[in-house]
């Protein structure tokens, strides 16, 4: 039995346990799973798909912390749980945050551009990220929110007019049992499916997700291996690992760096981070270099527009054809030029679509370089009338 104490009790419980203090660790914990075992009932509490049993306790293997838990043991994330030796998550179908989005706000720029996702987020992160822009939800324990089955979620995007689905707002991994039955039922629905990720799940996990209909990821790579350590408290090498083995499987990936000052906004980070793109998955990967704003813990300044505009001309220094400039309403960074004639070929403004010319090929319509994408012209159709789940995606020659 372990350790219990009552700052580990749920808070509505505390209040009950505070005459209770001279019990040793196993009676506290007996009162409080008694008190606990209707919970069991929960729609949000699911068998965890990822375990595996060593010894008496369960090792969770949904993302690489692959925290190893005692029964009773809440993991890093405090979405998964030990239950009598069984892991459960918490926050199956748990909905703390649902809109329907523009891509372009994933950000996605090279992916059904102009395309509606309908957007859900649950509780909590495998990261310690101190600046999380999402905190009020990321940053919380699973809170309740409002149950919705995946059919609801595929219903709810098609009543809403959207082209797909998108697990966003916190860390999408820790949904894993949720996404991958939400998944087929939009491809069912010919509505594409992405993740907005740190890319921390483990290679199994990927696999499943890429299986159940993954079709595009933003993955947040969110600075060098000392930065991602020091802050996040993890290992960038596992999400570059993930980035390619995504982009083998076929998923559409777009990469993001949150640019915060005094952290990763050094030449020699961004430098890296863009190599780092070109040589794992190559010069044409968009990389959206995206304006920090102080939130959480963090208290540094709004990111410079000029740092921002630096850090372009840095991946595009290092070989990168599309770089872009987010959180930055109106500036020419959102937009998609040529590489090779320079003519403008998607216009976005406050990550919105307002024009886009790429032919139907999937090439500029001045020079006929070919423009890597997938759905370019998904809306020279009047419905999604081929499978999402087999986009044509448009290739370097």
């Amino acid at each position: 039995m372990i350790p219990l104490s009552l700052d580990d009790v749920p808070a509505d419980l505390r209040e009950d346990l505070r005459d209770l203090q001279t019990l040793n660790d196993d009676a506290l914990w007996a009162v409080t799973r008694s008190r606990l075992a209707p919970t069991m009932s929960s729609p949000f509490i699911h068998r965890a798909l990822l375990q595996e049993a060593v010894n008496d306790k369960v090792r969770c293997l949904t993302c690489e912390r692959r925290c190893l838990l005692a029964d009773g043991q809440t993991g890093w994330c405090r979405t998964r749980q030990n239950q009598g030796g069984t892991l459960y998550t918490l926050i199956y179908g748990a909905v703390s945050s649902l809109s329907c989005n523009p891509i372009e706000k994933k950000p996605l720029y090279h992916f059904y551009p102009g395309s509606s996702a309908l957007t859900a987020g649950s509780w909590s992160c495998n990261f310690a990220c101190p600046w999380c822009q999402n905190w009020d939800i990321s940053k919380q324990p699973p809170s309740g929110g409002e149950f919705i089955s995946p059919a609801d979620l595929v219903a709810r995007a098609q009543q809403f007019d959207c082209q797909g689905t998108s697990i966003s707002f916190n860390e999408p991994t820790l949904s894993l049992e949720w996404a991958l039955e939400v998944f087929p039922l939009a491809r069912e629905a010919r509505l594409y499916n992405t993740f907005v990720t740190n890319g921390y799940m483990t290679g199994q996990a990927l696999e499943l997700l890429v299986q159940a209909g993954l079709d595009g990821m933003n993955v947040d790579v969110k600075g060098n291996e000392e930065g991602v350590n020091e802050y996040c408290g993890a290992d960038v090498e596992i999400v570059w690992r993930n980035c390619r083995r995504a982009r083998e499987l076929g998923v559409w990936v777009e990469i993001t760096t949150l640019v915060v000052p005094g952290v990763n906004d050094d030449e020699a980070s961004l430098e890296g981070i863009a190599r780092r793109i070109v040589a794992d998955l190559g010069p044409e990967t968009p990389w959206h270099v995206s304006r920090y704003y102080p939130a959480y813990q963090f208290t540094a300044p709004p990111t410079p527009v000029a740092t921002l505009e630096r850090a372009r001309e840095i991946g595009q220094r290092a070989g990168l054809r599309y770089v872009y400039l987010g959180n930055v309403p109106g500036h020419a960074g959102e937009h998609t030029f040529c590489p090779d004639c320079g003519t403008i070929l998607a216009r976005r403004g406050f990550l919105r679509l307002e024009r886009c010319d790429v032919t139907a090929a999937g090439r500029c319509p001045r020079c006929e370089r070919n423009v890597v994408g997938v759905g370019w012209a998904w809306t020279k159709r009047k419905d999604m009338t081929r499978p999402v789940g087999t986009p044509a995606v448009s290739t370097p020659e």
